[in-house]
C-alpha cells in the first residue's frame, strides 16, 4: 500500500468508529438486539469510491473493531463477525463502483433482489416471527430504498455503479452478519445475553441490517461524492 493509503486507512477507522459511536443512538435490532442501527456505514461508502476497497476495507475493519469494544465490548463477536463483514463488504462496493453499469440492467437486477426481501420479510410475518409494525417498516425500508435507487440513478448519473456497489455490498455483508452472529450464538453467548437462537435470528439481522443502512448509503452517498470532487478535484488523480 502506498503511504496515502496508509493514512486514508486510519482516517476512515477514525470517522466510521467515532462518528458511528456518536450516531447509532441506542437503537438495536427489534425483537432480538445486538446488531446496532449503523448510519456511519456512509463512511467507508466514500472512502471505497475515493481510495478504492483495500483502504475503505481495512478502515471500515478496524473501525468496526473499535466501536464493537467501545458499545458492546465483546472482542471475539467483533473479530468473527463485525470486522469481516465490513472488510468483505466494502471491498466489494469498492470493486464494484470502478465499472461503468447499465443504469437499466443493474435496477433491473436491484428490483428482483428488492422483492426477495420482500418476500422473506412476509414469510416471517405470516409466521409469526415479527410482528406487523416490524414487518411494515422493513417493507417500507426496501420499497423506498428502491425508489431511491431509480430516482438516484436519473439525478446523479454518473454515480450509478456506486449505488449497485452499494446495494450488492451491503447484501453481501448482511448475510454475513445475520449468519455470522446467528452462527455465533450457537457457540457463545451474546452481549444481550442470549444463546442458541433460532435459524430465523440470522435472516432477521439480515434485513435489519441491510433495511436500516442502504438508505444512507444511497441518499447521501452521491451528493457528498459529486461535492468531494468538485471542493478537490485532485482526488481524481489519487482515484483507484
Amino acid at each position: 500500500m502506498r503511504s496515502i493509503d496508509i493514512a486514508a486507512s486510519g482516517i476512515c477507522a477514525a470517522l466510521y468508529a467515532g462518528i458511528g459511536y456518536l450516531t447509532y443512538l441506542g437503537i438495536f435490532t427489534p425483537v432480538i438486539g445486538v446488531v446496532r442501527f449503523w448510519p456511519a456505514v456512509i463512511i467507508p461508502g466514500i472512502f471505497s469510491v475515493i481510495f478504492g476497497p483495500l483502504v475503505a476495507a481495512i478502515g471500515a475493519a478496524i473501525g468496526i473493531f473499535i466501536s464493537d469494544m467501545l458499545i458492546h465490548g465483546n472482542a471475539l463477536l467483533s473479530i468473527t463477525v463485525g470486522v469481516p463483514a465490513n472488510f468483505i463488504a466494502f471491498y466489494i462496493m469498492g470493486k464494484i463502483a470502478k465499472y461503468k453499469l447499465s443504469a437499466s440492467r443493474s435496477i433491473a437486477s436491484t428490483g428482483l433482489y428488492s422483492v426477495a426481501l420482500l418476500a422473506i420479510d412476509l414469510a416471517l410475518h405470516y409466521n409469526g416471527f415479527i410482528n406487523e409494525e416490524v414487518s411494515m417498516i422493513f417493507i417500507a425500508t426496501i420499497v423506498i430504498t428502491f425508489i431511491l435507487l431509480v430516482v438516484m440513478s436519473q439525478i446523479y448519473k454518473e454515480w450509478i455503479s456506486y449505488c449497485i456497489a452499494s446495494y450488492i455490498g451491503l447484501l453481501v455483508g448482511s448475510a454475513i452478519i445475520g449468519i455470522g452472529v446467528w452462527g455465533f450464538s450457537q457457540l457463545f453467548v451474546l452481549p444481550s445475553g442470549d444463546v442458541n437462537l433460532p435459524l430465523v435470528a440470522a435472516v432477521i439481522w439480515f434485513i435489519w441490517v441491510f433495511s436500516t443502512e442502504i438508505p444512507f448509503l444511497i441518499i447521501l452517498g452521491p451528493p457528498i461524492l459529486r461535492l468531494i470532487y468538485r471542493v478537490m478535484p485532485y482526488l481524481t488523480e489519487i482515484s483507484h
